[in-house]
């Protein structure tokens, strides 16, 4: 991928985590929020709402590191099991452990009074999961759907992790708050990606087709200056 495309894609990318993140967050607190307007603390009000488009902007870079991280892991998985259909079995099992460490031990055996929450939860990560598979796979191989669906649970559960593992207050809306961004940013990138990388080899040719026509009039520059002086 070229710099400059990079470049379009990291900032696209943070400001759907600033936007949802802040967006999120406004309904989520929204009891934090509304006080503040009938307050008459609207400054207060700006600032909060600021805090959580910069939240937005932290998740997004947490997710995009995850993202890049999963890449090189998706390699080096590749180059070591040298078979797509075994290292797909492998993130298989995987994906299957995660989800039953995150229903069973987190949900389950959680706090019972937030059982409609870990539900609410389970329909956000493991929806978006499915819709984002379905996307990839629909756009380009069924080969794809392994990997997006290890991505869209996996790596966004361990990016989500520091948050449930929290024990403060507000624990739960803040947990809340942060799953939408790295789902969002996550789902955005593993689809949208591509385009990327076929608009840098487009503008790598281009660079190149100009270099070689730009080259080739160098060339015949003397050539007329010489018919001239004749």
């Amino acid at each position: 991928m070229t710099i400059r495309n990079w470049f379009k894609f990291f900032m696209t990318a943070l400001l759907i985590g600033g936007g949802i993140t802040a967006v999120a967050g406004v309904v989520v607190r929204w009891e934090f929020f509304s006080t503040l307007v009938s307050e008459g603390e609207y400054l207060q009000f700006i600032g909060a709402f600021l805090w959580m488009v910069f939240l937005g902007f932290t998740m997004s870079v947490v997710a995009q590191m995850g993202f890049f991280a999963y890449l090189t892991l998706h390699q080096f998985g590749l180059g070591m099991f040298r078979s797509h259909s075994l290292w797909n079995w492998v993130q298989a099992v995987i994906i299957l452990f995660v989800i039953f460490d995150l229903i069973y031990f987190r949900f389950v055996r959680g706090d019972q009074d937030y059982v409609g929450l870990y539900i609410f939860w389970s329909i956000v990560l493991f929806g978006s999961a499915i819709a984002t598979t379905y996307v990839k796979v629909k756009s380009t191989q069924k080969i794809a759907m392994i990997p997006t669906l290890f991505l869209m649970i996996a790596i966004t559960t361990l990016e989500w992790l520091p948050a449930l593992m929290v024990k403060a207050g507000n624990v739960e809306q803040w947990a809340t708050i942060l799953l939408f961004p790295l789902v969002a940013v996550n789902s955005y990138q593993i689809l949208v990606l591509p385009k990327y990388n076929k608009k840098s080899e487009e503008d790598t040719l281009r660079r190149e087709q100009i270099r070689k026509e730009r080259a080739a009039k160098e060339k015949q520059q003397p050539k007329k200056k010489g018919k001239k002086n004749k």
